[in-house]
């Protein structure tokens, strides 16, 4: 959430609780809470035959400051599940993490977690709430929905999809309390699947066993299979030796199919489970984990195999990368940075080797020999963002930090300490970071291909913090034809569907050497999916538009044949170039400022509302007296969407017959105006005269921390100090749209708010 100014106060941002006992969570429970409206929903997916082989886990709970920069996470087409994890009672994910996470298709989780002291509370779990009256006796334990559907309603209300349960502690009762807790996961299930969605999810983390007693197995076998019958998978321990992942494998494939099938012939609750249901853990902090966790993570997770045993990985703690480096002399966020990519993608230069400590071995533990480094990614096939019909494909190749914020190419926000927003996170291009894959647009062009890196630029944006700069090193020929050159540019991939046309929107800027002229085009190629031949896509002519500040935006159509039901697809660029002596070599670079990918307008009959924003009011927390250094207060409004003006000529009925309507409406997921977030502004009221308009406004933040939707609080910290020297504040509302389009000022509002002078 970009912000002006520093030392915010708790109101700015997320307001996600957590819990230190299931009384805190009855309390919470008493009191009314309306769902998160800006938080977005879980969209699965597009599923492929080739991509079933890949599952991930991740946990992880970080801090994130509107005023510093912080651990994000940005390798989302990695994994299926985020954890977000703490060792309070309960955790709840931050909206920001929610959305980043269901922007790319993943499920993001939260933590019930019993500990230490935490037996009477796990009793109380199934039991429920408190009663100081006389209650059933019966010969066993007994079982109450009451805090199954608290916690689901809990995940309703806040936007995410389930959670991790993590029971650390013995049962006192034993094998009868047991029962009970597996009986009680299924109740929770249903809740969850009731009030979150089918997608939602449960994950039985390998602890408790059967008895009651606290003994981490680090496999699946009988002593905890009850627990992950109950529940959507098994989280193993991280302490199993290199036999164990395919001594789980076996066991599994032993299991009676009636376990673990879901039967249509009898109404059932309990999930479909496969090898992928079982994720065996690998801390990346080492402590007992094979391969002594960080660069040594890939030893034991070439063991679990995911893309052949066909067992998932859960990897806990993966901001190792981060917190065991955030304490060292001149440490800052650029280095993390190159030391996070090298864990998940490896090094920027191939050929340099990353050093893999020794790890420790366990008395009497074999020498296991491994192959060199492998970063993470190695071991699972990257998966695609959901299908742009079911949630428009938007990245401005936001890591979730910056410096600065530019709206449409201005600089409007230069921070002192920089920003973290993780809801304003988004993919960073999986075709073109962190290594381009630039290749000729000849297939018979026979000179060595240019060399391509790719960095984030946090000097310049379109709207947000950075630009994705790629930068491009041809050497000199002297072909015939090496005049004018033509490379291809991947740039992202997705899933598309058929019967339906998708446009393609993408704003950049270039800078080249002397010399040297380009031409660039914006394209959709079909990608190689499981072998075949390569679909045909129909794509449209782009049309290409110059913006402020040396910013261009192409925009093109393109849909799937028919014939053919789906399809895996590349957006990119043909750049060619221009030398004036092309024997010599050139340099040149492209910096993507963003792209968004959605489904095409309907026809022209079709009345499409216009976006804008209806109204604005601001509501002062304290008295409104200037001047003021204590000055907060929420401001609110409302979107709307409004239809061209009827005219004569647009009614027209032949007769009562008329087979046609007098307007037909769109009914689509586009009918109504969706956010990616508010751009806020304010202008001083002047003691004299009347207040400028909205261009002088000053931006003052960002919405997007607290997964309220149209709000924003206001607080003394983020006001400019002059502007409080006047009669009072207008403040304006931007929006930026899900394609992201920034809202005209004349879409816009604005509200006053005046002060009370006294004797001034």
């Amino acid at each position: 959430m970009p912000l002006r100014g520093t030392g915010h106060g708790k109101l700015v941002g997320d307001e996600a609780p957590y819990f230190e006992s299931l009384a805190e969570l009855d309390q919470w429970a008493s009191l009314p809470h309306e769902k998160l409206m800006a938080v977005l929903e879980y969209q699965a997916r597009p599923q492929f035959a080739e991509s079933s082989n890949r599952k991930g886990k991740l946990l992880g709970g970080y801090t994130e400051s509107p005023s510093g920069l912080c651990y994000t996470f940005n390798f989302w087409p990695l994994c299926d599940t985020f954890v977000y994890f703490s060792h309070h009672r309960i955790t709840v994910p931050p909206s920001g993490w929610i959305n980043a996470a269901h922007r790319q298709g993943v499920k993001m989780l939260g933590t019930l977690i019993f500990e230490g002291s935490g037996q009477a509370d796990c009793l109380q779990l199934i039991v429920g709430c408190p009663q100081a009256g006389p209650t059933l006796r019966t010969d066993s334990i007994p079982m109450s929905r009451h805090y199954a559907s608290v916690l689901a309603e809990l995940a309703r209300q806040r936007g995410f999809d389930g959670y991790l349960l993590n029971v650390e502690c013995p049962l006192r009762g034993g094998a009868e309390q047991a029962r009970a807790l597996a009986g009680w996961i299924l109740l929770l299930r249903s809740e969850l699947v009731t009030k979150v969605g089918l997608h939602a999810q449960v994950i039985w983390y390998d602890s408790v066993i059967f008895n009651g007693q606290l003994r981490w197995q680090d496999r699946l076998n009988s002593l905890n299979l009850p627990f992950f019958l109950s529940s959507d998978a098994l989280f193993t321990n991280y302490f199993w030796p290199p036999s164990f992942p395919a001594l789980t494998a076996q066991y599994f494939m032993s299991l009676d199919p009636a376990l673990i099938n879901d039967h249509a012939n009898r109404p059932s609750i309990s999930s479909v489970k496969s090898l992928q249901s079982i994720f065996t853990g690998v801390d990346v902090w080492g402590r007992g984990s094979h391969g002594g966790g960080g660069f040594g993570s890939y030893k034991a997770m070439t063991h679990i195999d995911p893309q052949s045993l066909g067992l998932s990985v859960a990897l806990f703690g993966q901001a190792w990368t981060w917190e065991s480096e955030q304490d060292k002399p001149g440490w800052n966020w650029d280095q993390w940075w190159e030391y996070e990519r090298k864990l998940w993608i490896g090094p920027a230069d191939p050929q340099e080797v990353v050093p893999v400590p020794d790890a420790p071995r366990r008395p009497k533990e074999p020498e296991c020999p491994h192959d060199p480094f492998e970063p993470v990614s190695s071991f699972f096939v990257h998966a695609t963002p959901p299908d742009p019909t079911q949630l428009v494909f938007y990245t401005s190749f936001s890591p979730g930090v910056g410096r600065s914020w530019f709206v449409e190419g201005v600089n409007v926000l230069q921070t002192e300490d920089a920003w973290t927003d993780v809801d304003k996170q988004s993919s960073i291009g999986n075709l073109v970071w962190p290594r381009p894959s630039v290749m000729w647009e000849d297939d018979d062009c026979p000179e060595s291909l240019p060399l391509a890196s790719s960095t984030l630029d946090m000097s310049d944006a379109w709207n947000g913090g950075n630009t994705l700069k790629v930068s491009i090193s041809c050497a000199g020929s002297t072909a015939d034809d090496a005049l004018f050159r033509c490379i291809w540019l991947p740039v992202q991939s997705l899933n598309v569907t058929s019967l339906v046309s998708y446009d393609v929107n993408i704003v950049y800027k270039t800078v080249a050497c002397e010399g040297t002229d380009l031409d660039l085009g914006l394209f959709v190629k079909p990608l190689m999916a499981g072998g075949g031949d390569l679909p045909e896509i129909n794509v449209g002519a782009s049309t290409q538009s110059y913006l402020k500040n040396g910013w261009t935006r192409q925009v093109l159509s393109f849909s799937l044949p028919l014939g053919i039901v789906n399809a895996s697809i590349a957006v990119g660029l043909i750049i060619g170039f221009v030398a004036e002596d092309p024997s010599r070599s050139l340099d040149f670079s492209v910096s993507l400022g963003q792209l968004a990918v959605y489904p095409s307008s309907l026809n022209a009959r079709v009345s499409k509302g216009t976006p804008g924003i209806l109204w604005a009011k601001f509501q002062s927390i304290k008295p409104l007296a200037s001047p003021s250094t204590d000055f907060s207060g929420l401001l609110a409004w409302d979107i709307t969407s409004f239809f061209p003006r009827l005219t004569l000529q647009a009614i027209s009925i032949s007769s009562p017959e008329d087979p046609n309507p007098t307007w037909v409406l769109d009914d689509t997921k586009e009918r109504f105006p969706s956010f990616l977030y508010f751009n806020i502004y304010v202008n001083p009221h002047p003691l004299s005269g009347s207040v400028a308009g909205p261009t002088a406004a000053i931006f003052i933040g960002t919405t997007g921390l607290d997964g309220r939707a149209n709000r924003f609080y206001v607080d003394s910290t983020i006001l400019p100090k002059n502007v409080m020297d006047g009669r009072g504040l207008r403040f304006y509302v931007q929006g930026v749209s899900d394609k992201g389009d920034v809202l005209p000022w004349e879409m816009c509002a604005h509200v006053d708010c005046m002060f009370k002078l006294g004797g001034r």
